[in-house]
């Protein structure tokens, strides 16, 4: 194995050497602060030659847009015009399945129906109930039709993405929910279902909040007996 040599053990070889050939360390720490300030000095000229335009772009620190952010922002509005003003999202797999999941359950729905349904699905991920990432929790289920936790994973109907505003809505809501966005919405609800429907769980659940043509449910917390 070679082991890298530090500054000060490079320098410390070169003045040996420097000293085997001039014979004196004196005339070998000159002789070396002479060939350091030339091999400077050739640096120097090299980066003189470098566009002044092409200089402050290797030097600038990187765009904001550029970065790979992982916050949510400080504030955060449930309305179109919020939503309007943010840059497209885009982002890893785990991303792509969260969006796609707000947009076939909850495209129709208000900003706030929307954020929700993303609420619901990362409170699954942290529940240590049902799987850890988002994409496992979406298609849970999905093997046989009519056996999922979202019925648009098991219905039969292809999932394409045919209405680019409302994709593109979706995508900014997910990746802000994956960025830490709050979830104030649900007081952590793990279940949804539409108004026109009741299913028997949802006689077991406790309700959280009512949005849009959304009902949302957790499971009621338990306490140890004695």
């Amino acid at each position: 194995m070679i082991l890298p040599l530090r500054c000060g053990a490079v320098r410390g070889l070169l003045l040996s050497i420097f000293v085997a050939l001039v014979g004196s360390a004196s005339s070998a720490e000159d002789l070396l602060a002479s060939r350091l300030s030339e091999l400077l000095g050739q640096e120097r000229q090299a980066l003189d030659v470098v566009p002044s335009a092409r200089m402050s772009a290797l030097t600038a620190p990187p765009r904001a847009s550029d970065r790979d952010i992982t916050t949510a922002p400080a504030t955060l509005s449930y309305d179109e015009a919020y939503l309007a003003a943010l840059p497209t999202a885009s982002g890893d797999a785990q991303w792509d399945c969260l969006a796609k999941a707000i947009y076939f359950e909850a495209r129709g729905e208000s900003v706030r129906g929307m954020f929700a349904v993303g609420e619901v699905i990362l409170n699954r991920v942290d529940s240590g109930t049902f799987p850890g990432n988002v994409c496992n929790v979406v298609n849970q289920g999905s093997g046989r039709r009519n056996s999922c936790q979202f019925s648009y994973a098991c219905d039969g109907v292809a999932d394409r993405v045919r209405e680019q505003a409302a994709w593109v809505e979706t995508g900014k809501i997910a990746r802000l929910l994956l960025d830490g966005a709050p979830r104030a919405l649900t007081d952590g609800a793990t279940y949804f279902h539409t108004t026109g429907v009741r299913p028997s769980w949802s006689r077991q659940f406790e309700q959280t909040a009512q949005i849009g043509a959304h009902l949302f449910y957790r499971e009621p917390i338990r306490t140890a007996s004695n």
